[in-house]
């Protein structure tokens, strides 16, 4: 089989719209962005809980309860969002004419929605057929809202590898199924990972929007503080530089599985 580097160009970038800047694998200086973004939130969130203890430390000790639901949200969401993305890539690029138009409708519609409508529109319109708890209303359209987006992902990504590589593929002997699932998705995951990591990660922060149905996430527990105390300055500072803390932290987790990818696909 070619070498998976003559199969696929150097310069294929998939673009993204949301989540943070995955820092780049190459970049190993001390002093750059990331390394001055996450440092100046811990230092500011730390210096905030040690010189003014009422109220920053309290508000501290009351919204990472919201953490675990928050975590749990963005968990099973990924776990939907991410199959339902690949069948959608996929079904875009079918040549079954009725499989590509249903995954082309489905992205069209969805991207098309607002996260926060169709957030409302499972929970409080479809309660009376779907009796859809809070988690699972909350899951169930984030997941329909990022598979339409990691669709695309999965689409470019595929697109980008060369059709040699399925002539070979199939010269060999493989059928289409064995040549999308063993030849050319691990040559293109190497494309796919850095904006499907972004989407992931952008998918943490919005989960903020269940918050709007009363789920007692991070958000929820921070407007519940607010509402309470009245400090909503001070509360919302916390909550901003928790998320940004989490985000940064997840892109650089990102950053390493791309530049493991890179290293062992390097080695080949």
């Amino acid at each position: 089989m070619p070498d998976s580097r003559d199969g696929q160009s150097k310069n294929t970038i998939i673009m993204v719209t949301e989540g943070p800047s995955i820092p780049d694998p190459r970049e190993w200086r001390i002093v750059n962005a990331w390394s001055i973004a996450l440092a100046g939130a811990v230092i500011t969130l730390c210096c905030l809980a040690w010189f003014k203890p009422e109220p920053y430390r309290e508000i501290l000790t009351f919204v990472p309860d919201g953490l675990a639901a928050t975590f749990q949200v963005t968990l099973l969401s990924i776990c939907c969002a991410v199959p339902l993305g690949l069948l959608t890539g996929l079904g875009r690029i079918s040549r079954n004419r009725l499989i590509n138009l249903v995954a082309s409708t489905y992205v069209e519609v969805i991207r098309g929605i607002p996260l926060l409508v169709q957030i409302f529109y499972f929970y409080y319109a479809l309660s009376g057929l779907l009796q859809l708890s809070r988690t699972a209303a909350a899951v169930i359209s984030i997941s329909f809202c990022y598979g339409a987006y990691m669709g695309e992902v999965f689409r470019a990504g595929i697109l980008a590898i060369s059709k040699g590589q399925t002539e070979a593929a199939r010269s060999l002997g493989f059928n289409r199924f064995q040549t999308m699932f063993y030849v050319i998705l691990p040559q293109a995951w190497r494309t796919i990972l850095p904006p499907i990591g972004n989407e992931c990660i952008a998918m943490l922060k919005d989960t903020a929007l269940v918050s709007v149905v009363s789920m007692p996430d991070l958000m929820q527990r921070a407007r519940s503080f607010a509402n309470n105390s009245y400090l909503y300055f001070e509360t919302y500072t916390v909550v901003a530089l928790i998320y940004l803390i989490i985000t940064l932290l997840l892109s650089k987790v990102v950053s390493i599985m791309e530049s493991r990818l890179n290293y062992y696909d390097g080695k080949r």
